[in-house]
């Protein structure tokens, strides 16, 4: 393989890279380029890339954005969720009302609780890592025991928490990283403010 940016991807590449990452088909073809057709360097790249974009947006206000649904199972399971970004512009862009629809599939798929660990409150934190701890075997220093609790509350957080959970779509990556790679293709801060998931005969 040469290297550099004598290295030309291919059109699959490109588009494979951009399913993977939601980045554009430049920005996703560059990322090759320079990773010398390492595609899993190119992810790691976008991907980390659209998080420190979001990072820096984190502080400015989204009070724009759409309230989206959907329906499945022939109308037995539905999903009203709020998505907001900074304008009204990025709100109109077919991209993210892609977004949309895809985070209110998931939700109707996975059934998270929050959205993120913020949402979570302090005592359900606090009662889990207690019974994490009580359930550890007995004898494990106290530095794999710690260890064990916080992997444990780890995949707790996977299970329950939208930005948490590997992307339905896509498991290679987590709605978080999904989010961050949308933000920085759009470039305003975006972020899931609320959902609500109806399931026929729940209470």
């Amino acid at each position: 393989m040469s290297s550099g940016v004598s290295y030309k991807p291919s059109a699959d590449e490109v588009k494979r890279l951009r399913e993977a990452t939601s980045a554009g088909m430049i920005e996703c073809r560059n990322a090759l380029v320079n990773a010398s057709g390492d595609f899993e360097q190119a992810k790691e790249h976008l991907i980390a890339r659209g998080q420190a974009a979001l990072a820096k947006k984190a502080e400015r206000v989204a009070n724009e954005g759409l309230v989206g649904s959907y329906i499945h199972a022939g109308g037995k399971i539905g999903v009203l969720l709020e998505l907001n970004c900074e304008t009204d512009f990025v709100a109109r862009n077919e991209r993210f009302a892609e977004l949309l629809r895809d985070l209110s599939l998931h939700v109707a798929a996975v059934s998270p609780t929050y959205v993120d660990r913020a949402a979570v409150p302090a005592e359900t934190i606090s009662q889990l890592e207690a019974e994490f701890a009580a359930a550890v075997p007995a004898g494990k220093p106290a530095d794999v025991a710690a260890k064990i609790v916080e992997g444990k509350l780890k995949k707790w957080f996977e299970e329950h928490v939208l930005l948490e959970q590997p992307f339905v779509k896509d498991d290679s990556k987590s709605v978080g990283e999904l989010l961050g790679a949308v933000a920085g293709i759009l470039g305003e801060n975006i972020r899931v403010r609320r959902f609500v998931k109806f399931a026929l005969g729940d209470q």
